[in-house]
């Protein structure tokens, strides 16, 4: 495969996928969950297209994981039948409505991290809802963003029965995998986690049917005793953080943005100035991150900063600088913002476009 060619009917800034290496990357985490015995329900947020989530599904996961209910809705109207909420919500009646319809629809489920929460749920939901959906109680393994501590469990479960709703599970996100070497200890970290809540909520009488967790970082890290499934979702494509982080290689990268050198300065700091800047690379850059990016072809250069139509690159000493006009395959930090900023994806096989793919989620942030 030529990673080094964009193919020259493409107008940069412009995002490629290669489809032999997402086909790769989506095999490769079935294979590893199938083998670990852990159902994967991957998370759709990051691509947001439903042509991935059909060859997740085929490649047999058991659903499909998302953050809104935006999402969950585009997912179901591509006809995905399984579809968990991973994440707090606290209903309205119009976002109670939609659920309503939703369940309708599909196996539904979602998360509460607080009986208040969960309450709410119940008195907005439809009858038929509050039967058929399940509803799964988030806890915090260590990342201390949202999520429910022990002591507060068994409270949330009675809410969640107590208001006619079905507890289906516990799940929690390992966030802080995402850090140097914290891959292995937030993995441990999640899987006690699940069992503790599980044990808890077991002996106050309830059934646990599901413990969820999971992240690109530590999902091949997983304890099959303390995880039933997984919800990893930078593998398909692959990012700059998780090769800073080594969890992938090069040969990983299934996703660049294309971009055009429309500066070049020889003067320190030697620098290219690329036409893709943070309205299409995002701007994340985590503390211990070397620039807002990679270059695939260019692994000794960075970008070290970031304006809205600007990606300022430095090269070292002694490297040839590409000329003007020069395309260069930037990989992004963060590829999940990638995708929530552009309509659609070229994918490519072998140098050559070979399909258009609608980014049909996007900015379904609610």
């Amino acid at each position: 495969m030529n990673r080094t060619f964009i193919p020259n009917e493409l107008t940069t800034p412009a995002v490629l996928v290669e489809r032999a290496v997402l086909v790769r990357n989506v095999a490769a985490m079935a294979a590893a969950m199938a083998a670990m015995r852990i159902d994967l329900r991957p998370h759709v947020k990051t691509h947001k297209i439903p042509e991935i989530a059909a060859l997740q599904l085929e490649a047999g996961a058991v659903g499909l994981t998302v953050a809104t209910i935006g999402e969950a809705e585009t997912f179901a109207d591509a006809g995905c039948d399984d579809v968990f909420i991973a994440y707090p919500l606290w209903l309205t009646a119009a976002t109670a409505s939609r659920l309503d319809a939703l369940a309708r629809r599909c196996r539904l489920s979602f998360g509460v991290d607080s009986p208040e929460a969960a309450r709410n749920a119940g008195a907005l939901l439809g009858r038929a809802t509050r039967a058929a959906v399940g509803v799964l109680i988030e806890v915090d393994s260590g990342h201390h963003r949202s999520g429910a501590t022990a002591d507060s469990l068994v409270g949330i479960a009675e809410a969640v029965t107590g208001s006619g709703l079905r507890l289906g599970g516990v799940f929690t996100f390992p966030g802080h995998s995402y850090t140097p070497g914290g891959a292995g200890p937030a993995a441990a970290d999640e899987a006690a986690a699940l069992v503790g809540a599980a044990r808890i909520l077991e002996d106050a009488g309830f059934d646990v049917p599901r413990r969820s967790g999971g992240s690109t970082p530590s999902a091949l890290l997983a304890d099959r005793n303390g995880l039933t499934e997984a919800r990893p979702g930078v593998y398909v494509f692959g990012d700059a953080q998780q090769l800073e982080l080594e969890r992938i290689g090069v040969d990983g990268i299934a996703l660049c943005v294309a971009g055009t050198v429309v500066s070049r300065h020889e003067s320190e700091p030697r620098r290219v100035i690329l036409d893709s800047g943070s309205k299409i690379l995002g701007g994340d850059r985590p503390a211990w991150a070397t620039g807002f990016g990679r270059l695939l072809d260019h692994p000794e250069a960075r970008i070290t900063a970031l304006s809205e139509h600007h990606a300022t690159v430095t090269w070292p000493d002694g490297a040839r600088l590409p000329e003007l006009g020069a395309r260069l395959r930037v990989v992004p930090n963060h590829v999940c913002l990638v995708l929530n900023l552009v309509d659609d994806v070229w994918v490519c096989d072998e140098g050559a476009v070979v399909d258009r793919w609608s980014v049909a989620a996007r900015g379904r942030n609610y």
